[in-house]
């Protein structure tokens, strides 16, 4: 797999997305107490994440950088421009999903003053901070607090601690949730991507060792959209794993993608079942994260991010005070 081929691989994947767009758009179920919050605003907020890491690793006259922009401007449009965060954190004041996903537009130059106010009020109380949550949502929470230009509620190296990676488990302790729980715990410290520095020297040494045989673990088992993340992992370390593990990794991603450009979630691809493809050989909720991870690990591999964006440079994302 050369350089050029992992590119093949996004550009596919990001125009699939580019096709798929409406179905990451917001219903009126949106902000219904009974609405499903997995199904509606953790998908959109996925889009902001990878199309924002995207827009870092190319440069502006890339026709991807040009893409990703025009999905980040399609995403904010369904936030309202950022009207809807406000509303959400009236319904669900202690519910931290909401400033997660506006943490992804905020990173990408996306900002409501008027919820960045609210939320830090919020954010002050006792029952934010003693909000029970699984270490790695509590050092992601921290982090979006971070983007939001909120005064982090945590120190991340105690939050850091608590995760399973940071306790540098034996590693046949390793597992789907461990292995999902992992890569967040690096995109976090790494700012999705941006910053290999993040990663304390200790776990950068470990996951050196580690990811190898976890990520060939993976792909034997077909677990495409793990095996994405652990790519996006190697590529945000400071220093990745052997070339000739990066290159296998890659032609197996690869052989799974669809033509559409869609990686599905997990299992053998619909040509190699036997299955007629059709256009949309697989359901939406079954290959909508793992082709925008495709996207994401690929985009790493390819560009180290290039710094942070001016947020004045996006025409429009300006939001009336």
């Amino acid at each position: 797999m050369s350089v050029r081929d992992v590119e093949e691989v996004e550009e596919a994947a990001l125009d699939w997305v580019w096709a798929h767009r409406d179905r990451f758009a917001l219903g009126d179920d949106a902000l219904a107490a009974d609405g499903q919050v997995n199904r509606t605003w953790k998908p959109l907020g996925e889009l902001t994440q990878v199309c924002a890491s995207v827009s870092l690793c190319t440069p502006p006259g890339d026709p991807l950088h040009t893409r990703v922009s025009e999905l980040l401007d399609f995403a904010w449009q369904q936030t309202h421009r950022g009207e809807l965060f406000p509303l959400m954190q009236s319904l669900e004041p202690f519910a931290t999903y909401p400033l997660e996903v506006y943490a992804a537009f905020a990173s990408a130059g996306f900002r409501h003053p008027g919820y960045e106010a609210s939320a830090a009020v919020v954010a002050r109380t006792r029952g934010w901070r003693l909000t029970e949550q699984y270490p790695t949502r509590r050092l992601g929470v921290i982090e979006a607090e971070r983007r939001s230009g909120i005064h982090p509620h945590g120190h991340v190296p105690q939050a850091l601690g608590r995760t399973w990676l940071g306790g540098l488990p034996e590693p046949w302790t390793f597992e789907r949730a461990a292995g999902y729980a992992l890569t967040h715990v690096v995109f976090h410290l790494t700012e999705w991507g941006r910053a290999a520095q993040g990663v304390p020297a200790d776990l950068a040494d470990y996951l050196l060792h580690w990811l190898p045989p976890w990520l060939d673990t993976c792909l034997e088992a077909r677990m495409w959209d793990l095996s994405c993340e652990l790519l996006a992992v190697a590529a945000s370390l400071p220093r990745p794993p052997g070339p000739a593990v990066l290159e296998d990794a890659w032609h197996r991603v690869a052989a799974a993608q669809d033509i559409s450009g869609a990686v599905p979630e997990e299992g053998a691809a619909q040509d190699a079942a036997g299955a007629d493809p059709g256009p949309d050989p697989y359901d939406f909720t079954d290959c909508y994260h793992s082709t925008l991870m495709a996207a994401f690990a690929a985009s790493l591999a390819t560009a180290r991010p290039r710094g942070t964006r001016d947020a004045g440079q996006h025409a429009g994302q300006g939001v009336p005070g």
